[in-house]
């Protein structure tokens, strides 16, 4: 155990890095220990397996890889804007190369006699192409055909390049990072079977691949196994959220739907349901019938009678003592929501009141005090709804609509208007795949009407 706390040792810890490199890299990146220095993934790489020739440089080559002779050096300018200059010579033609900084490393450790590998980013003045600072090595022909190896590119800001913290500062930095770590401390944690069911790569290989990769089926596998943890991770995170809410949380019980949802469905359902709609009551009924919070998520079209499902859900709290809530993204929805719902609920005797930021005191005040003392039945509203002074008496229900459109804060603002939290309908008119839909809506069950009403046009 001892060996893996050099992975979560600070940035600090790495031999040569400056303490304002590590703020840039805190700042930039929140990148503050060796382990999320790792997981600091390159965006692309370079193939420098390849060797062009002069001749074939051109506008398209972000990076290009070279090799000859080095030779015609010259010194040109004064102070600032003085320069080191020379041509890089092969059997296809001549490319300048130019040294601002280290002009007197270079033209001592450079040899017009010997041949060089080069790497650099070529740029065109004029008719001409230059490269400014390239990577330099010495090579030999047999050299060349034994290259393999991609160059990545890392993420970076004008900040720290300026710190020499660019992509091929941070390149170095990985590799200094590896020095610093022990063999054993980039350890698996998936089981063998799991890794070899689905024809994964270690996890140890992974991380070094993606930053040292020779060849591109390498790179491949790398971001695939990256890929799966990461999502494997985010389904642990909702079964787990799932189990909470399966075996600890406990949900209201709905019993009984005799007096006002029987009533509804027999004598004031303005249209016959179909058959999706049907089924979905089914699974919101099987729901609210296990003692456990309902969580559940209704996808439809518009006009797909999403709205009429929900406020036959809501008559299902209250035939148990209940109230329930509605809660829209904008008042005109929510006015929306309440002019057709009201029509529906006066039929049944029921109450429904509708509070909005533009809702007027006295109103306000009415309703906050019938809420509280049980009055109200069904309360329809925006976000004023999340509003410390709202006080449900009794809430066993909450609908929103377009879900998307609110924070996981203001949404769980409203479940916790009660000792117990309360069943949650949440819909959306957005087509949603049903893995989407989970990863999207943590551990909530998945509801679709994929059936219009006879005669309303797609």
């Amino acid at each position: 155990m001892a060996a893996r706390l050099k992975l979560s040792s600070p940035i600090e810890s790495i031999t040569g890095l400056a303490p304002a490199k590590c703020e840039l890299l805190k700042k930039n990146f929140k990148i503050f220990t060796v382990y999320d220095l790792l997981h600091h993934y390159p965006f692309r790489y370079i193939d420098k397996s390849k060797v062009y020739q002069v001749a074939e440089v051109d506008e398209n080559f972000q990076y290009i890889q070279l090799y000859g002779t080095i030779s015609q050096f010259q010194m040109i300018g004064e102070g600032a804007k003085r320069r080191l200059t020379a041509k890089l010579i092969d059997a296809s033609g001549e490319i300048e190369l130019v040294w601002f900084q280290g002009i007197q490393y270079y033209q001592k450790s450079i040899s017009q006699t010997d041949t060089y590998l080069l790497f650099g980013k070529p740029q065109k003045f004029g008719n001409k192409y230059t490269i400014a600072h390239p990577e330099i090595r010495k090579a030999l022909p047999e050299d060349i055909s034994k290259l393999s190896g991609f160059q990545p590119l890392y993420p970076s800001s004008e900040a720290m390049k300026k710190k020499g913290l660019d992509s091929t500062g941070l390149f170095k930095l990985i590799k200094q990072a590896y020095t610093y770590l022990d063999a054993d401390e980039i350890f698996e944690f998936l089981p063998n079977e799991l890794i070899k069911s689905h024809g994964l790569i270690t996890y140890p290989e992974a991380i070094y691949q993606i930053h040292f990769p020779n060849l591109n089926a390498q790179i491949l596998a790398a971001i695939r196994r990256i890929k799966f943890d990461e999502f494997f991770q985010i389904q642990i995170q909702l079964k787990r959220l799932l189990a909470h809410r399966v075996h600890i949380q406990k949900g209201f019980l709905f019993p009984s739907i005799e007096h006002y949802f029987e009533k509804f469905y027999h004598h004031h359902l303005p249209f016959p349901l179909t058959g999706a709609q049907k089924k979905v009551l089914k699974e919101i009924r099987r729901d609210t019938m296990q003692g456990r919070q309902m969580n559940r998520l209704l996808q439809g079209d518009v006009g797909s009678g999403k709205t009429i499902v929900s406020f036959m859900t809501m008559l299902m709290a209250v035939d148990n003592g209940f109230q329930a809530s509605i809660m829209a993204p904008t008042e005109i929805l929510a006015r929306q929501h309440y002019e057709h719902l009201e029509h529906y609920a006066r039929a049944l005797n029921l109450r429904v009141e509708i509070l909005t930021g533009t809702t007027k005191a006295k109103d306000k005040k009415r309703i906050l005090d019938e809420l509280e003392h049980g009055k109200i039945d069904m309360l329809i509203g925006t976000h004023a709804l999340i509003e410390p002074t709202v006080v449900f008496k009794n809430l066993g229900l909450v609908v929103i609509d377009e879900q998307h459109r609110f924070g996981v804060a203001q949404r769980a603002a409203l479940w916790k208007k009660n000792e117990w939290p309360p069943h949650i309908l949440v819909m959306t008119a957005t087509p949603i795949p049903r893995t989407l839909a989970m990863t999207l809506y943590g551990d909530l069950d998945y509801s679709v009407i994929d059936e219009l009403p006879p005669g309303r046009k797609p």
